[in-house]
């Protein structure tokens, strides 16, 4: 039994196949102009179109039961991004001539199957899922739901730029290549001088993150090293992070944690996190970033209970 996924989000085109033995899964970064900070959803859509054959080629001659797809960014009315209808459009192809079902969901509901996959506990069918990449960065309560995978509630969230929003801005600043999140840690690993404690203010379990963009620049234009902007970086994110959860925890106090997105492949970022809390857990760090693995086994699932798509 292997079933198809496919997530083509804003900056990542992804194909996996899952079967009860496991996965394997092929993606590749959407490139972006040297000193950009994104890509308009009309490149997104061209980028998709043209890796997507390759990344299903690199998984090799498979035979498929099923097909699943991210449809849109989450399981809520008038959730939608352009850059959807590429993998949309691809599986629902391959469904079509091959006569088997095909399964659409959230790419959210994609990112915390995949953690709760591999994140080495038991999290059960509520608990709390933070969602930090990119283009979100949202704490959220996830019950799983037969339709939709994961049904989500959101607790907490950032009332301006996300927390990969803020990584990538820094990183441009830099100079460093879009997207920047791999590169920030390395350099903030390399420095070791002290951060002083930073006062994170929160509404709620809310955060407001523009404003440390403003103040990181002003660390660079008065001369302090890449290293040391970078882990000033890493640690506001890490220690808003940190701060939402203890917000979010007053009412779910019971409630394990499970952290996903491609913010959350950051050591710095976990050892903070892991440090703070307990009961807390991790998505595999290979499939922290945006993947079609989720999004595939929540498909094998739908085909399980005898769904035809």
């Amino acid at each position: 039994m292997n079933v198809l996924g496919i997530d083509t989000s804003n900056y990542t085109t992804s194909a996996a196949i899952v079967s009860d033995e496991g996965y394997r899964h092929a993606r590749e970064i959407l490139d972006v102009a040297e000193g950009e900070r994104g890509l308009r959803q009309s490149d997104a859509l061209f980028l998709h179109t043209k890796n997507l054959p390759r990344m299903i080629e690199k998984l090799g001659k498979t035979e498929i039961c099923a097909v699943a797809y991210s449809s849109r960014p989450r399981a809520v009315e008038g959730s939608y991004m352009p850059c959807f209808l590429a993998g949309e459009a691809v599986a629902r192809s391959i469904a079509a001539t091959l006569g088997v079902p095909v399964y659409a969901f959230s790419h959210q509901a994609g990112h915390i199957e995949a953690a709760v996959r591999t994140c080495g506990g038991d999290v059960g069918d509520e608990f709390l899922a933070f969602h930090l990449s990119g283009g979100t960065t949202e704490l959220l309560l996830a019950r799983a739901d037969k339709k939709e995978g994961w049904i989500c509630d959101i607790v907490g969230h950032t009332l301006d730029i996300s927390a990969g929003q803020l990584i990538d801005r820094v990183g441009v600043m830099l100079g460093l290549k879009f997207p920047c999140g791999g590169e920030l840690e390395r350099l903030a690993l390399s420095c070791d001088e002290k951060i002083p404690k930073i006062n994170i203010k929160l509404s709620g379990a809310c955060c407001n993150l523009s404003g440390y963009e403003n103040k990181i620049s002003d660390l660079i234009k008065n001369g302090a090293s890449a290293g040391y902007t970078a882990k000033y970086t890493l640690d506001t994110v890490g220690r808003t992070v940190c701060k939402m959860i203890g917000a979010a925890r007053e009412e779910y106090r019971t409630l394990p944690v499970l952290l996903a997105g491609g913010v959350m492949r950051n050591s710095i970022i976990r050892k903070m996190i892991s440090s703070s809390f307990d009961n807390v857990y991790f998505a595999a760090t290979e499939l922290s970033s945006d993947n079609a693995v989720g999004t595939a086994y929540l498909g094998m699932k739908k085909y399980k209970e005898g769904e035809n798509g």
